[in-house]
């Protein structure tokens, strides 16, 4: 009871770091992932994980072997060293001391460096998502415009992006010596340093007077998010810990060949409740009438 309790603690503060200790292949994600060759299932579950977390990227201080070794240029072998040489040395310091590490080269560091994070560093930058080989680009744009690194520290750059766009983005990434996209990724970086992108997905939806299947009641409208897309339909999860079924049929008033049409799973939709079985805790959910989502 009380590793359960703990493990849910773990998972509202830090979802992803705790997740990733999840065999990939043991979390539902379709009725026909089954069907799948184990290998090719593992390699592909495994590459959205491996996605996610280099998205999201790591604070190298605070992050478990388990977390460490889906960050790109990093094995197991490597990320189990970090933590390691984190337990023997301290904390890091700054992003040059990962190259102190056993199993981690030039090459390895290079894939790796912009992925891990460390909030308190001296070279601010850091703290940033901005890869190590444009830190002199990131201070060189700062500079162009009447910006410290005090600012990146203080989130004081909020007119970068407009001075930025003013000056002409294609004619600045020029004049500093690098592509358009890495530019974007800086600048990005600069205006929210250390940002985390799941800040921008959705809140979750919480309902204080719907809380169990018998609260729910027939033509009451509530919304939801997709928690997945099958063939006949999706699932979707009202907050009454049993998802509803949005049958295909009940997706829109016009014809559709299949559910992926209008939907994605973590999509948020208004839906309507069509009939409710307490007994067999089924929950059927309806569109009809109420338009197409809006995308």
């Amino acid at each position: 009871m009380q590793r359960s309790a703990i493990s849910i603690a773990r998972r509202l503060q830090d979802p992803l770091a705790e997740l990733v200790k999840i065999e990939p292949k043991a979390i539902g994600v379709g009725q026909y992932q089954h069907d799948m060759k184990e290998a090719r299932l593992t390699e592909a579950l495994g590459g959205v994980v491996e996605d996610c977390v280099n998205g999201v990227g790591v604070d190298i201080n605070t992050a478990s072997y388990a977390l460490l070794s889906y960050v790109s240029g990093i094995n197991l072998a490597a990320a189990k060293n970090i933590v390691k040489w984190r337990e023997e040395n301290g904390e890091f310091k700054s992003r040059k001391q990962i190259l102190k590490v056993p199993k981690i080269g030039d090459k390895a560091f290079t894939q790796c460096a912009g992925f891990l994070r460390i909030p308190e560093a001296d070279e601010v930058f850091d703290s940033t998502g901005v890869h190590p080989e444009s830190y002199a680009i990131a201070e060189d744009l700062l500079k162009r415009f009447g910006f410290t690194t005090d600012d990146v520290r203080n989130n004081n750059l909020l007119l970068l992006r407009f001075k930025v766009n003013q000056y002409g983005i294609a004619k600045l990434a020029k004049e500093l010596g690098c592509g358009e996209p890495t530019l974007e990724d800086i600048v990005s970086e600069l205006e929210k340093p250390g940002r985390d992108i799941r800040d921008d997905a959705p809140a979750p939806i919480l309902s204080t007077d719907v809380l169990d299947i018998n609260d729910l009641k027939p033509d009451m409208l509530l919304n939801g998010t997709v928690r997945n897309v099958v063939d006949f339909g999706c699932f979707v999860d009202i907050g009454v810990h049993h998802d509803g079924l949005l049958h295909i049929s009940e997706m829109s008033d016009r014809y559709i060949k299949h559910p992926s049409e209008l939907f994605k799973t973590g999509d948020i939709i208004e839906v309507r409740i069509k009939d409710i079985d307490v007994k067999k805790c089924r929950i059927a959910l309806t569109r009809k009438g109420m338009g197409n989502p809006k995308k």
